[in-house]
């Protein structure tokens, strides 16, 4: 596995990790289907968040929210409709994003912004 893919992995099981200790209950860990797949699915009291999970080493080819295009969110909102398809009854939605900046020799920073568009 490449380095870059074993960061996003790393980060994706901080951001869970950071969830859950904010007392959010994780229902889904890189849920997939035929037309993407979305990093983290949560449950946030009265609703189900849609969470894609960014990091990165440094800043120096930009901040880890920058690579969340509008077409990427375009991407997340029919995955999370396709989602709730699946599994009826979900509460109201929303769309988040982590970023972690984790440079190699020091302490990961996490950032968490609820509702994104």
């Amino acid at each position: 596995m490449a380095q870059k893919d074993l960061l996003g992995k790393a980060g994706e099981e901080l951001a869970a990790q950071f969830l859950e200790d904010a007392g959010y209950t994780v229902l889904d860990r890189n849920w997939h289907c035929r037309h993407g797949e979305i990093d983290l699915i949560v449950c946030d009291g009265a609703e189900t968040a849609f969470v894609e999970v960014k990091t990165r080493r440094s800043v120096a080819y930009g901040h880890p929210f920058e690579a969340i295009s509008a077409a990427k969110m375009g991407r997340m909102r029919r995955l999370a409709a396709l989602w709730c398809e699946v599994h009826p009854g979900a509460p109201a939605i929303r769309l988040d994003a982590i970023a972690i900046i984790w440079p190699r020799d020091a302490a990961p920073s996490i950032e968490h912004l609820k509702g994104v568009h």
